[in-house]
């Protein structure tokens, strides 16, 4: 019984592991990742920002956008690090679109007019995306480290121009995940030492029960002492009608 208990706790604690349920993401990231389809001119990241107005441009007809976090699936991003992300564009328009600057911000879950961060703008230069054509663009960008960890909506656009005309398409309107850098290995470390240490405590449990069950066995299967009363009792029944039970009953009667 002790054994099954063992066994069902040990699969419990395995299920309920935060490393597996990483791994999971991080394969699913990858069949993701097969949609986009990466461009020959993916322009220049640049150092002076232009300004891109208010953001109201509206988005071109026949264009498309599709957004991947490589190897992140779960979107988790470390506050003050670096996150990349791919925003893949396929255009199905009528002329070739030049795409300007990605841009990004953070809001809060329940209401997105309660404004957290605005992040990184980055421009590219000489990078374009005919007709009938798909490219990707890197986006990187760095959430605050004094942000608070938990979740946040991230919407991130695309700014390009189609004929002069300046549009913007969203590429992803979405929950991340914001944790304190360094944080994910603590909670792992923690994780693998209770983990350990539950097993080793199931173990000496289990062991303990057998122990006891072993010498409850051997006391029942120890001997049992016979009084002398008993093995006279015995012989003088053995030795009832003999020669030898004659002569000591006339001994018995001489005395008396």
């Amino acid at each position: 019984m002790g054994l099954r208990v063992f066994l069902l706790l040990l699969v419990v604690l395995l299920i309920s592991s935060p490393i597996l349920k990483v791994v999971k993401c991080q394969s699913d990231t990858s069949d993701e990742a097969i949609e986009v389809v990466e461009g020959s001119d993916l322009g220049i990241v640049g150092d002076e920002l232009q300004d891109f107005g208010d953001g109201s441009f509206s988005p071109a007809p026949g264009v498309d956008t599709i957004c991947v976090f490589p190897k992140n699936a779960a979107r988790l991003v470390p506050a003050g690090e670096e996150t990349e992300l791919l925003v893949g564009v396929h255009n199905e328009g009528e002329s070739t679109l030049k795409v300007m600057a990605i841009r990004a911000s953070l809001h809060l879950p329940f209401d997105h007019h309660m404004f957290v961060q605005n992040l990184t703008v980055q421009e590219f230069y000489n990078a374009s995306v005919p007709v009938s054509a798909q490219a990707t663009f890197p986006y990187i960008f760095v959430v605050s480290k004094f942000l608070q960890p938990g979740s946040f909506d991230l919407v991130g656009t695309i700014v390009y121009e189609i004929d002069q005309q300046p549009h913007q398409s969203v590429f992803y309107n979405g929950t991340i995940e914001v944790f304190e850098s360094g944080g994910f290995l603590s909670i792992e470390s923690v994780f693998l030492v209770t983990l350990g240490a539950a097993l080793i405590g199931l173990f000496v449990i289990w062991a303990y029960g057998q122990i006891q069950h072993f010498s409850k066995k051997t006391k029942r299967a120890s001997k049992v002492e016979v009084g002398t009363g008993t093995t006279d009792a015995n012989m003088d029944e053995w030795l009832q009608g003999t020669a030898y039970a004659q002569s000591l009953s006339n001994k018995s009667k001489k005395k008396k």
